[in-house]
Formats: C-alpha cells, sequence, structure tokens
C-alpha cells in the first residue's frame, strides 16, 4: 500500500487551502479563455501524483445551443482546442500551487451534462521533471 503524500500538501491543515486555491485558479482561467468560469468546482488528489478538477455549468450561451442542437462534437473540439492551446497556463497553476512539476495533463468534456474534467499527473517527488 502507498501512504505516500504529495510533498508540497503534507500538512493535513494544508491540503484543503491548497485545493480551494487550485479551484479558484481553476475559475479564473476558465473566465480568461471561455468568457464564463463554472459555477460548481471541485478539486481533489487522486493519489499522491494526480490531481483531477471538475468544473461544472461553465458553458456560454452560445455553446449552451450549440449542444441543444446536439453539436456536441464540435462542441468538444473547440472546447479542447482552446484548453489544449493554453495548457500551459493550466499546468502553471498546479506547479505553483503545489511546487511540483506536471508530467502530463488530461482535459476532457461531457457536452450534454456540461461537466469537464482537468487531470494532471505530477512527477513524483525524487524523480527528474520531463
Amino acid at each position: 500500500m502507498n501512504s505516500q503524500v504529495p510533498e508540497s500538501v503534507e500538512a493535513p491543515d494544508r491540503q484543503p487551502s491548497v485545493l480551494a486555491e487550485i479551484s479558484r485558479e481553476m475559475v479564473r482561467l476558465y473566465k480568461e479563455q471561455f468568457g464564463r468560469g463554472p459555477t460548481k468546482v471541485r478539486t481533489d488528489f487522486a493519489g499522491p501524483d494526480i490531481v483531477v478538477c471538475t468544473l461544472e455549468n461553465s458553458f456560454t450561451p452560445a455553446e449552451r445551443k450549440l449542444a441543444q442542437m446536439g453539436e456536441h462534437q464540435r462542441l468538444r473540439d473547440t472546447r479542447l482546442y482552446f484548453q489544449y492551446a493554453t495548457a500551459d497556463d493550466f499546468r502553471a497553476v498546479i506547479e505553483g500551487a503545489l511546487g511540483r512539476k506536471v508530467r502530463a495533463f488530461n482535459s476532457g468534456i461531457d457536452t450534454e451534462a456540461d461537466v469537464s474534467i482537468e487531470v494532471f499527473h505530477l512527477v513524483p517527488p525524487g524523480e527528474p521533471a520531463p
């Protein structure tokens, strides 16, 4: 069993504030990138080296209309294009908050539910950054 705790959030009382900071920064980034931030966001660790941000209700009125028209693939393509075009900004939020390098970044969206997920895979402590 791996009981390793992410090195930058060793103190249990610090972890909620770091996760809240990441959530706030994700809302800020969404507002900057898409013109509207999510109304619900949650950030959690999924083990010692993975951070998961779930963001809900972030569609603009035009994006909601695309979803209503059944243009889900077009909406996914557009959103993911902008998210990956600004991947360095998303990585910087995590690296700044945790003091650890991100080795991989995955982004996904469910266009029917208006739920997005940002997953950050961290470089394990003691390993060289890519």
